[in-house]
């Protein structure tokens, strides 16, 4: 049976749709860990000064531009109590499933930020099996995708090594997590001009 977002997760997310339901903060509440209270729990927020929640992302954070790095983010502090922080960020619109864009732990639990192209502390491995920011490049002709930054404050530190995948890190935190703050940037890819492609192609005869 096809699964679905959860009731109180659908208030949280932009336009939650079948793909959201594979997201790493629905996967935790099915497992318990993870409850709508806990949501933005203490005042705990996660926000980017390059795009509000909702807001496109521009391209230089994605696979349409040369050099093009992970966009800047602040936090706000966790509850009391909280020993790290992890940030999860996936494309719940990919074809086929979920896709990770960038696994990322190791963060103190504390009010904090990942400047603009940063390396954090610990990276795991993307969807593409790398351990790095893996640019946002859904199809062109698509909608735009939902890009679900996650950060979650966890009650206990992480024994991860870098290079964990998403399944490790995910079972790491069940029964772990005291709060989660959520992000939401999106991204369409515009389609090529024809009239400079017919030019191109006029211009080679």
């Amino acid at each position: 049976m096809a699964q679905t977002v959860p009731q109180w997760l659908q208030g949280v997310l932009l336009n939650p749709g079948p793909g959201h339901a594979g997201l790493v903060v629905a996967t935790l509440a099915n497992a318990g860990a993870v409850t709508a209270e806990m949501v933005g729990a203490g005042g705990f927020e996660l926000t980017s000064a390059a795009f509000l929640h909702g807001e496109e992302l521009d391209p230089s954070f994605t696979a349409d531009e040369e050099d093009s790095v992970a966009p800047p983010l602040e936090w706000t502090a966790p509850p009391a109590g909280s020993q790290e922080l992890v940030l999860v960020v996936e494309d719940p619109d990919a074809p086929g499933k979920v896709a990770c864009h960038w696994l990322v732990w190791g963060l103190a639990a504390q009010r904090g930020k990942l400047l603009e192209g940063e390396v954090p502390p610990r990276v795991g491995k993307n969807a593409h099996g790398n351990s790095e920011w893996l640019l946002p490049a859904p199809p062109q002709g698509d909608e735009p995708h939902d890009y679900v930054f996650q950060l979650f404050a966890l009650d206990q530190p992480l024994a991860l090594m870098p290079g964990a995948s998403r399944e490790d890190l995910v079972k790491a935190m069940t029964g772990h997590v005291s709060a989660v703050a959520i992000l939401t940037g999106t991204y369409a890819r515009e389609e090529a001009d024809e009239d400079w492609e017919n030019w191109e192609a006029e211009d080679a005869d």
